[in-house]
């Protein structure tokens, strides 16, 4: 059974056009102007400000009325329990879907539009990257070419962080992640202290992990998610946009010698175009077929994508 046909009676999604769902933008304004909009897109992204006003306004009205719900029930539980808590915990948004299917676009996006929310000021964006092993961990352990896939992540670290910011405790510290060098910053951090939305951005964010006999906990990265968002888009169009990135890369940043990708811009264009093709079919396609797609049932809402990175299609999961 695919849940995601529109014809098919026990699916648990309510299944929108991109136009039906541009409707429910309502009188949301558009804040965001386009040099932002070009700002906060990723390399090869071309969403523009019609985009974001018939996808992204509808979504960040969505959300903003499930975290003003959820301050309500925040609320109601203090009368319940008779508690004296004074903060919420924060709303975690999470955001998953495989490599240049434009994750960072959307979170950047949504986080820039949700802050101009009355209800939720304070804004934070944090990617799993910062959360894979070093390198050199990467290295002893045999995992390099399987960087990205569940197993090169400090899971643990993870959920510190996560169970963290759930409890509200102030200046939880995030790693940080350069694509530059290709390698986690030893002793960098970026600073999250108690903000009204957390968006937690990364392929695997919706990973699930083998269940124990003994029925002890186990508990998943998506378990701390109020929210969860599944970036979608087919095959063929992933493959095409991941090769066409490595193509702009390869005249931008990795010229740089610095760069951890240098070499691959001393290639012919044919010898690169090789690479590119290997390191999709050896690497992320196989991690796109055995750990993110088999995810994607487990969102609440996804963002189904056609050609030029466009929105066709939104399922939300029915309440």
């Amino acid at each position: 059974m695919d849940q995601l046909v529109s014809s098919e009676r026990y699916s648990p999604y309510r299944l929108f056009t991109a136009e039906r769902w541009a409707k429910f933008r309502d009188d949301t304004p558009l804040t965001l102007t386009e040099d932002e909009v070009r700002r906060l897109r990723s390399l090869n992204d071309p969403v523009d400000l019609e985009e974001v006003g018939r996808i992204y306004l509808s979504l960040s009205r969505l959300l903003s009325a499930h975290v003003e719900a959820s301050q309500i029930l925040f609320r109601q539980r203090q009368v319940f329990f008779d508690a004296n808590e004074a903060v919420k915990a924060p709303f975690i948004i999470g955001i998953a879907g495989s490599v240049a299917v434009g994750k960072s676009t959307t979170a950047r996006v949504l986080k820039e539009l949700l802050a101009r929310w009355p209800s939720t000021p304070k804004v934070d964006l944090v990617t799993t990257d910062g959360f894979l092993y070093p390198n050199d961990v990467l290295r002893r352990e045999g995992l390099m070419e399987r960087k990205g896939f569940p197993e090169s992540y400090d899971v643990g670290a993870i959920l510190r962080f996560l169970s963290g910011i759930k409890a509200g405790l102030p200046n939880a510290r995030a790693p940080v992640y350069s694509h530059f060098t290709y390698d986690v910053l030893s002793g960098e951090y970026v600073t999250i202290d108690r903000p009204d939305i957390l968006i937690f951005e990364g392929i695997n964010v919706l990973q699930t992990r083998d269940l124990p006999a003994d029925g002890k906990a186990v508990p998943f990265v998506s378990d701390f998610f109020d929210f969860s968002i599944y970036i979608d888009a087919p095959e063929e169009l992933i493959h095409q946009w991941y090769v066409e990135r490595f193509t702009r890369l390869r005249e931008t940043a990795f010229k740089d010698p610095r760069s951890f990708f240098h070499r691959y811009s001393e290639l012919s264009d044919n010898a690169a175009l090789a690479i590119a093709e290997q390191l999709w079919n050896n690497i992320n396609l196989k991690n796109l077929r055995e750990n993110i797609l088999p995810t994607r049932p487990r969102a609440d809402l996804i963002l189904r994508k056609g050609t030029n990175h466009l929105v066709q299609e939104v399922a939300l999961r029915k309440l």
